[in-house]
């Protein structure tokens, strides 16, 4: 029987790149976002098992969602929810708005699909796989906001994975650094800007979407069995390297 999984957020370069990959492993993948007009091509792509729309920042919305999944299929086996946002500013500077906006986008999102999956895998075990950041685990200038949000997701990856661990539900994040995409585009695009990213990753590049998707997909797979609670840098060295000498 061939895995059945969820991407929320699939229009988005990592989320793309994660369909791709789950659909060249067999997996009957579905496809949610905002956008159903965005999510066409890559659903006609990979030969989606469906396309669905949803703000990932409402609670009810996604349990719909998640439900119809599983309901039409008879399970859900992995999840993951790939929506974000990018907020660089001071926390002087955060409007309350951009806060609010900042935590719905991200953690918010993220606790929407933990509460809708997991009751759904109970009987089967499955994975879920969430959006954090190196920012939530690196001291980085005006990223509060973003980091706070982060963070939270992590705080929530250890829980959640006590509690529906004896139900076989693995619950992970993925930790990316600067990755090349759409609401990175301000940034990647600025050469002066990239240069000191660059030199901030041990690896001394920007990432792309497949390298995180690449974990994404490898969190997913029912064969990753004794893995839940972490939260994994893919990050080129950001969140535990010293930054590249000049030159």
């Amino acid at each position: 029987m061939s895995t059945v999984s969820l991407i929320i957020g699939a229009s988005g370069a990592v989320g793309t790149a994660t369909a791709r990959r789950l659909a060249a492993a067999g997996q009957r993948v579905h496809l949610a976002g905002r956008d159903p007009e965005a999510l066409a091509p890559i659903a006609s792509e990979v030969g989606a098992a469906g396309v669905h729309t949803v703000d990932a920042r409402d609670i009810a919305a996604v349990k719909a969602v998640v439900d119809a999944v599983a309901d039409a299929e008879g399970r859900l086996d992995a999840a993951t929810n790939l929506a974000g946002s990018i907020l660089l500013k001071p926390a002087h500077l955060t409007t309350p708005e951009e806060w609010d906006e900042t935590l719905a986008t991200n953690l918010t999102s993220a606790f929407a699909l933990l509460r809708a999956a997991a009751p759904r895998m109970r009987e089967t075990g499955g994975a879920i796989v969430l959006a954090a950041s190196a920012a939530a685990q690196t001291g980085l200038a005006n990223h509060e906001a973003i980091a706070a949000a982060k963070g939270g997701i992590i705080a929530m990856v250890r829980s959640a994975a006590a509690t529906y661990g004896a139900n076989g539900v693995r619950v992970n994040a993925v930790a990316p650094g600067l990755v090349r995409a759409r609401m990175t585009a301000r940034l990647v695009d600025n050469e002066a800007q990239a240069e000191a990213s660059r030199r901030m990753h041990a690896l001394g590049r920007l990432g792309e979407p497949d390298d995180v998707a690449s974990l994404v997909a490898w969190l997913m797979d029912p064969g990753t069995t004794w893995v839940t609670g972490q939260t994994i840098g893919v990050d080129g060295g950001l969140g535990q390297a010293h930054p590249r000498p000049r030159g």
